[in-house]
């Protein structure tokens, strides 16, 4: 089971890795990190335990960590699983008619598709969630019906084999619901205690319906801080 995760210049790192911890582990997996060849910051020197050879290193959101993309677009096809993350680099990937044409590709053949946070705007992009629900960061939520798409205000929603998360954190919710759909609620559960996710946060500001006014204030003002 190839599980192919999208990288792209100022993706948000959690969006990625979070969803790689949990279905990374799944039994059977091969998770391959995925880019264009124009998304890397800077090319690594060339690598022989990589296979493919290495797309290049490609920069997160807040520039002081970067992943090394061990595939090209050309050279991931036909993967199981497609996980699409979200972070400001989204905005300038949307009219990017390679990646949109790669999604809509592998997406023909894909058992499951599914993003987190902005990720999801790609997907409506490409066409893929005309007519289907899905989520995405609180603060773009609105931007969905441009698209077709139906916004949900939930932290996972599951359309067919569309599956997308909230904001950030929420890629682990969705990587372990999909973990349960794939392998069944033991594996899924396993999965959960094994990466020890009891999440205890010390401030209910989680969401815009239990944050304090002035913090959603502050972020409806300034997306940017967030959204690129």
């Amino acid at each position: 089971m190839q599980i192919a995760i999208l990288l792209f210049d100022r993706f948000t790192a959690l969006d990625a890795v979070g969803p790689y911890e949990v279905l990374g582990r799944l039994p059977g997996a091969r998770t391959v990190f995925v880019a264009s060849d124009d998304a890397s910051s800077a090319r690594p020197a060339p690598r022989t335990d990589l296979e493919p050879s290495p797309a290049g290193l490609v920069t997160t959101d807040v520039g002081s960590l970067a992943l090394a993309a061990a595939a090209t677009l050309d050279e991931v096809t036909r993967p199981d699983v497609l996980v699409v993350p979200g972070g400001p680099g989204q905005i300038a990937r949307m009219t990017d008619a390679r990646l949109l044409d790669w999604l809509r590709t592998v997406d023909a053949t894909t058992t499951w598709t599914t993003s987190v946070c902005t990720g999801s705007l790609l997907l409506a992009a490409a066409g893929l969630l005309t007519g289907r629900r899905a989520t995405s960061h609180w603060l773009a939520l609105d931007q969905l019906p441009a698209f077709g798409a139906e916004p949900t205000a939930e932290r996972v929603v599951v359309d067919g084999k569309y599956v997308t998360a909230a904001g950030v954190s929420a890629g682990v919710d969705m990587a372990l619901t999909l973990a349960g759909r794939i392998a069944g609620d033991g594996v899924a559960q396993a999965l959960q205690l094994g990466i020890e996710y009891d999440p205890q946060p010390p401030y209910a500001a989680g969401s815009p319906r239990t944050a304090p006014a002035p913090v959603v204030a502050t972020l409806r003002a300034n997306p940017a801080l967030v959204l690129g």
